[in-house]
């Protein structure tokens, strides 16, 4: 499942979906310098939580642990609700997955953008000051590298799942067919 993600948007372009929809965007600890970041588990990224004055954009890391110690870095969204969770979007502009290694040993890895978008939201919850990512069953794009997907959401439709203003399984739904444009990025193609 994805524990690779990329982000290399500025933070004034994650603000613009808050502002278009007539919102503000907090900066609670001021505004982050994102540079161009491949972030993997543990690491600290930016989210946007719901805030007590509205929306926040704040640095928290991947991944709380679990009883016996593991990473929960994506948390399944079938048969559950998350009206009494914290609720989070994580901005990214790629997500990656990885195949069956290759004759060298190691895994093929795959880089998954959305097409006509620059960037994009995960959706997420938080969980003991830390996040995870939702999945759900892989849409069509997918299926061929995993048997999961993160739940994936366009810039202007983030706001509908800090809220909940659009029903929860319409929210949390696989990226139907030609939403994703997908590139070997390892081994690279000679």
């Amino acid at each position: 499942m994805c524990n690779n993600y990329r982000l290399h948007v500025p933070a004034n372009q994650i603000a613009m979906p808050f502002s278009e929809a007539g919102r503000a965007l907090e900066l609670p600890e001021g505004l982050p310098n994102l540079e161009p970041k491949d972030y993997r588990i543990g690491d600290r990224a930016p989210i946007i939580v719901q805030g007590e004055n509205g929306s926040q954009m704040v640095m928290m890391p991947w991944a709380w642990r679990a009883p016996p110690g593991k990473p929960v870095f994506n948390f399944r969204s079938e048969g559950r609700t998350f009206g009494g969770s914290t609720r989070c979007l994580i901005p990214a502009d790629g997500f990656y997955e990885f195949t069956a290694p290759t004759v060298a040993g190691k895994k093929t890895k795959w880089l998954f953008t959305m097409i006509g978008q620059p960037w994009f939201w995960i959706a997420g919850i938080v969980k003991d000051g830390a996040f995870a990512m939702l999945t759900t069953e892989p849409g069509p794009d997918v299926a061929h590298y995993h048997d999961r997907q993160i739940v994936l959401l366009p810039p202007g439709a983030g706001v509908h799942w800090l809220d909940l203003s659009a029903h929860e399984d319409l929210i949390l739904a696989p990226s139907p067919l030609g939403s994703l444009d997908v590139e070997r990025v390892y081994p690279e193609i000679a």
